[in-house]
């Protein structure tokens, strides 16, 4: 048994290395890791294929294909030309009102798609204005986390957590999580335009041109739109109840996603699974077998013991260390392997004694979804539009980008950890 833990400790060391040093793409890291787990005996096939989250990854996919199909009616590049237009095409209000856009949106579908769909229009909106790009990409970053944070569909470390732990359904998310939420993207958006609000000028000429774009030109489609928006709705409402209708959250994802693909047709079918994004997908999948290498070997459980021995057992200590330990790691190393490792030790201590786990899932979900806006690489989120930007010429650096997210990261952890305190400690 300890030559095998040793084994999975060092290829999961080994994996965590190379997707930190991005030299290989991360899914094929993560694939070829949980193929050795596998290949070296550390487990069986039928285990491997037993500790693959279908929930999380059924989550995933019906969400982006509900929002793929949706996104071509021109409905979110609307919604940001008409956020634009309400803010009077003023730089600095446009940042608001595309972050708080951002953030709504984030916690609404995830926070991957929603980047995926705002910054081309951003783009636009900033050639337009004559300013740069950057700040209003670095604000939008930083508010889809946040928002993200704010429910169960919201982040990827938010639908783990809540597919591992059926009793925190999406309300639960909702009414845990949301509140904190609200106050950090209202003080983060503050200082964000503090920060930024002497690059963010324009002149009236400039401004009236923002004003003369049409919204209504992007919507392609109407009936498309009606019926996409009625099926978010209805997968929306699914989540609400998918409590009371005793249906996991993947069915009610997967189930919206196909009734939408049943009312448009085929020729939507294609570019709906075409638009999947697959290498996100066999990254969760090369993941879960990873940390299963870990628990079965009973890995886990030890550093869930020696957790328990450093706090002492004391509940308060423990909700902090894993609000900070996981919102720093998270900064660094992507927060979706993290939390895969964490879930499961977390779990153990259930087992090992400590009865009320509720605070020590809610300071994993904000640190490590808070913590993502530490780094450029902290979130999947942070990682799309630092390539989108780069695709059209702007360099948003590794230290540029630590400079403005880290301190303002620090800033929402110390926000989360008064708030789980005084509620839950």
């Amino acid at each position: 048994m300890e030559n095998q833990a040793l084994f999975a400790i060092g290829i999961f060391l080994v994996t965590y290395a190379l997707i930190v040093s991005e030299k290989i793409h991360r899914t094929i890291v993560a694939m070829a890791g949980g193929i050795l787990m596998v290949a070296f005996g550390i487990l069986d096939q039928e285990t491997a294929i037993h500790h693959i989250d279908l929930n999380t990854i059924g989550l995933l996919v019906g969400m982006m294909i509900l929002v793929s199909i949706t996104g071509q009616t021109g409905v979110f590049k609307y919604l940001a030309i008409k956020a634009a237009k309400q803010a009077g095409g003023h730089p600095v209000k446009i940042l608001v009102y595309l972050s708080v856009i951002t953030a709504l949106l984030s916690a609404l579908l995830d926070n991957v798609t929603t980047v995926m769909l705002i910054v081309p229009v951003t783009f636009s909106i900033a050639r337009q204005l004559k300013v740069s790009p950057i700040p209003y990409l670095i604000s939008e970053i930083i508010a889809s986390n946040v928002g993200g944070t704010a429910t169960l569909i919201g982040d990827p470390p938010n639908i783990m957590i809540g597919s591992a732990v059926p009793e925190l359904t999406f309300m639960e998310f909702i009414y845990n999580l949301a509140p904190v939420v609200g106050v950090i993207i209202v003080v983060t958006v503050a200082l964000l335009v503090l920060i930024y609000r002497k690059q963010l000028v324009a002149d009236q000429e400039r401004q009236q041109l923002i004003m003369s774009l049409n919204e209504n030109d992007e919507l392609q489609d109407m009936r498309l739109l009606k019926k996409s928006l009625a099926v978010l709705a209805l997968t929306i409402i699914g989540f609400g109840l998918h409590q009371v209708l005793h249906l996991e959250s993947a069915t009610v994802a997967l189930s919206g996603a196909f009734l939408l693909l049943l009312l448009t047709g085929e020729r939507y079918l294609e570019q709906a699974l075409e638009r999947v994004e697959w290498t996100t997908i066999f990254f969760f999948i090369g993941l879960f077998v990873l940390v299963a290498g870990l628990m079965e070997t009973g890995v886990i459980s030890k550093l869930a013991a020696e957790a328990i021995d450093l706090t002492g057992g004391d509940l308060s200590a423990m909700a902090m260390l894993i609000l900070w330990m996981s919102s720093i790691a998270s900064a660094f190393v992507d927060n979706i392997p993290f939390v895969a490792t964490m879930i499961p030790m977390i779990k153990e201590m259930g087992a090992l004694g400590i009865t009320n786990l509720e605070p020590l899932w809610w300071s994993l979900a904000l640190g490590a979804c808070l913590g993502g806006n530490g780094t450029v690489i902290g979130a999947s989120a942070n990682v799309i539009v630092i390539g989108l930007a780069a695709k059209e010429g702007y360099k948003i650096s590794f230290v540029k980008y630590l400079l403005i997210g880290f301190p303002l990261m620090i800033l929402s952890i110390l926000i989360s950890t008064a708030y789980v305190y005084l509620r839950y400690l």
